[in-house]
């Protein structure tokens, strides 16, 4: 009882924020200036930033799947070479005994 750690109750609720929609907006005033006007934004445009964490995740768990690949490679590398240096020691030791 000691060990388990107290989880919450229920998360909360999101409430969803509620865009106007394109009837609901005001149609922008046409003036006789010849500034450019901004963009409206598009009802899109609030995903953006939730759009690019995935691709983000997907990239770091990429990375570190070619950074675990390659430390392993290296330990097998490395294994394969000690064991080559021990049999042409034991080759070296075993030919002078038997002289």
């Amino acid at each position: 009882m000691l060990l388990r750690p107290k989880l919450p109750d229920a998360a909360p609720v999101a409430t969803a924020h509620v865009v106007a929609s394109a009837e609901h907006r005001a149609a922008p005033v046409a003036c006789s200036c010849s500034h450019a006007h901004a963009p409206v934004p598009s009802a899109n445009s609030p995903a953006a930033p939730f759009l690019a964490r995935p691709a983000a995740a997907v990239a770091c768990v990429l990375l570190v799947g070619v950074v675990l690949t390659a430390l392993l490679a290296t330990v097998a590398i490395t294994a394969v070479s000690v064991s080559i240096a021990a049999l042409v020691l034991r080759s070296l030791l075993n030919g002078a005994n038997k002289r």
